[in-house]
Parts: C-alpha cells; structure tokens; sequence
C-alpha cells in the first residue's frame, strides 16, 4: 500500500490505525495528512490516525490539499515538515497523488532537480505533470544553499 518515493518519502492512500505498525517497520517518524476532515465518510478521521502515531513515536502533522489546488502556504508547511526529521516519512491523502505532488513543489522550493523528482515519483507511480510547470518555476527560484 506505501508506495516508496525516496529512501526517505513513502506516499500512501488514506490509511487506517492498522498501517501505522507498517509505517513503524520501515522507520517512519513522521506522518503527514494530506487530506481534509470529511472528504469523504469512509475515511479515517486524522485526529484518529494522529493518536496512533503519537502512540507509536511518531509525529503528525496535518497539511490538508483540496483538490482546487496547491498554496504556498502548503508548499512551505510541506517543506518545513520534511526539514524537521532525516528518518522516513509517510504523507497520505486519498490515493497519494495530492501527497505526492505536494512533495514535489516542496523539494523543488529547496532546489532538488525537476528531473530527479519526476523520475522518482515515475517510479513510484506517480505523475507529476500536473505540477511540473510550478515544479520548474520553484525550482529556478529556489535559494542556494
């Protein structure tokens, strides 16, 4: 079901209290919700799934994505959370396109190559052309290092 991005970045469906001892397997520190309360009336509320991952050592942090599209609010809140830990991370929204894509425009505004990150998220099976226009954009503007 987790669908490795990078050594560090799994993308994932919604997930259930079940998965985070998966998550915990494979080293996950942190767990991002990409997905807004509600959605839909099948999905496991993230204050649930928050519960479960403080419960198993993990942080969790929730950067809700709609599908009317990406802020740079978001952009930053993605970025400042992949920051905070070198161990693994899963995101999560409905199928783990939002996720995915969200990761990308954060890497990008910390100038990883355009290329690199559609290549990866290929792999996983992800399709970042939807974004790749802001991928270039935030990638060019990204401050060196």
């Amino acid at each position: 079901m987790f669908r490795k991005v990078t050594d560090r970045f799994y993308a994932s469906p919604q997930i259930e209290v079940s998965d985070i001892a998966e998550a915990a397997q494979l080293g996950v520190r942190l767990v991002i919700n990409n997905r807004p309360e509600g959605e839909s009336e099948d999905q496991t509320p993230g204050p649930v799934i928050e519960q479960a991952a403080r419960a198993a050592g993990m942080d969790y942090v929730a950067i809700p994505v709609t599908h009317a599209g990406f802020s740079e609010t978001q952009v930053s809140a993605m970025a400042a959370a992949l920051a905070q830990t070198q161990e693994p991370v899963l995101a999560y929204c409905r199928s783990g396109t939002r996720s995915t894509l969200l990761w990308s425009l954060a890497e990008a505004s910390r100038g990883r190559n355009p290329q690199k990150l559609t290549a990866l998220a290929a792999n996983a099976g992800y399709d970042l052309s939807p974004v790749r226009a802001m991928i270039d954009m935030l990638a060019a503007n990204a401050p060196d290092d």
